[in-house]
């Protein structure tokens, strides 16, 4: 491992963004950190961070009357029941749009349409291609067998139970696949009868069922991204630097009707590191959606509690897995820079991480850790060093409209830009699928003061890439 003792302070700061914030005002306590939330700004009500931003709710268990770990029919009735009553703790974020390939921004957005019917015998398999072959567009045909399938993928949002499908590629059937509708933005900002991302779990029932190698689909709809193309393309470039999961399109039908295209992406499993790391064994967290991330990596006590709060551990939940992560974190942060490279070197790939940021800075993640600090992957291998990692990539090549950073006009806690989340629509014009309150506006006087790491609006970087946004 080489070691860059001239870079590890800017390193150290990156890393650390929001760990200053995080000091200040402590843990979150159910709701998004007080630099975010309150008034019309980012994270004010109906803004992203307001109360319709929960943890997954746990209700499989409890509904599961047989124990085998799946919710038959009646199950499912009883607990749809059960939501119905409470209210299922939803609610949505702001005005519908419509289904992605119509206009791609502005608030009136017409009504979704039914898609063409598609008989599976007209579809020729696609070979041996890759299942993530940017170059080979797959169809997924998706059969539930009962009709209301969209109505019992909503009640079941945000929960734990998923919904089983057979589903045909290529010509192979596969029995009892899992179905859920995924994400935040992407399902709340998008009305019912149109696409919304999905998430299909092939090995629900059958453990050692996969599709080409693979036991999970992420389907994203591309909300925001009338292109179609910004998670194929950051992807594609990343891998040339970083073990980064892989993306491409693939058509998906549902009970007969076309549902369009959607983006791929493969999902960050045993499966990933196996085929990244050679090995299915260490510790991986994901570090959830902004605003209630907060994963910049700071210091917050050796207590686990608050860190449980923010990065989810997706392998067996131990004591020494949280023990290596606030390590981390108290290295990072307490560490004499002097002793930093000495001490940091041996548990974090630094430079796997030095190549992470300069990616997210130079492909302008927006929903990412350089401009949130969230949305991304740790992975401690085996041998006790991390691995950061990029997770949610489908925003990037945009104009930066984070909070930037902790501190400073623009950052985090500063005034608001034009066009916040929730807000008014700023300079770019209203996001897609929720009408307006897109994120577009830039944050006056960035890139903010000392502490915030996001370029701002005038930045060469940005204004480089601006005919990107523009597509």
């Amino acid at each position: 491992m080489k070691t860059h003792p001239h870079l590890l302070p800017a390193l150290l700061a990156a890393l650390t963004l929001g760990s200053t914030l995080c000091a200040q005002q402590g843990p979150p306590a159910g709701g998004p950190p007080p630099g975010f939330g309150g008034g019309p700004g980012f994270g004010g009500p109906p803004g992203m961070g307001g109360p319709g931003m929960h943890a997954e709710r746990k209700i499989l268990k409890k509904h599961d009357a047989n124990g085998n770990g799946v919710l038959e029919p009646a199950e499912r009735k009883a607990a749809r029941a059960e939501l119905a009553k409470d209210g299922g703790g939803r609610q949505r974020m702001g005005p519908p749009g419509g289904r992605p390939g119509g206009p791609p921004r502005g608030p009136a957005v017409a009504a979704a349409s039914a898609g063409e019917r598609i008989n599976p015998k007209e579809v020729p398999p696609a070979a041996d291609a890759d299942l993530f072959d940017p170059a080979t567009l797959r169809t997924l045909f998706l059969t539930f067998d009962a009709t209301d399938w969209e109505k019992e993928l909503a009640d079941f949002h945000n929960t734990d139970v998923d919904v089983p499908a057979r589903v045909l590629v290529d010509g192979k059937e596969y029995s009892d696949v899992g179905v859920r509708f995924r994400g935040m933005s992407s399902y709340s900002m998008v009305p019912e009868g149109s696409k919304r991302s999905l998430n299909l779990s092939f090995d629900m029932v059958h453990k050692d069922q996969k599709l080409r190698g693979h036991r999970t689909l992420n389907l994203l709809n591309s909300h925001e991204d009338p292109s179609f193309l910004r998670a194929v393309l950051y992807s594609e470039i990343a891998r040339n630097y970083l073990p980064i999961p892989k993306a491409s399109f693939v058509r998906v039908v549902i009970n007969g009707e076309s549902w369009g295209v959607f983006v791929s992406v493969e999902q960050f499993n045993k499966d990933f590191t196996q085929d990244r790391f050679g090995t299915t064994g260490g510790n991986r967290w994901k570090v959830s959606g902004s605003p209630n991330g907060r994963g910049g990596l700071g210091y917050l006590g050796e207590d686990p509690k608050p860190y449980k709060a923010i990065y989810s551990l997706k392998s067996k939940d131990t004591e020494a897995a949280w023990k290596s992560l606030i390590r981390l974190t108290r290295v990072l942060n307490n560490t004499d820079i002097g002793q930093l490279p000495a001490a940091i070197e041996p548990i974090l790939d630094v430079e796997q991480a030095l190549r992470f940021l300069a990616l997210e800075n130079v492909l302008i993640n927006n929903d990412g850790y350089w401009i949130r600090s969230s949305d991304y992957s740790l992975y401690e291998d085996p041998k006790g060093q991390f691995h950061v990692l990029p997770h949610d990539f489908n925003e990037a090549f945009a104009i930066p409209g984070g909070p930037g950073g902790p501190g400073g006009p623009g950052g985090m806690g500063g005034p608001r830009g034009p066009g916040g989340m929730g807000g008014p629509a700023g300079p770019n014009g209203p996001r897609g699928q929720g009408g307006p309150g897109g994120a577009g506006g830039q944050p006056p006087g960035a890139p903010g003061g000392p502490g915030t790491m996001a370029g701002g609006a005038s930045s060469p970087m940005t204004l480089a890439l601006s005919p990107l946004h523009a597509a």
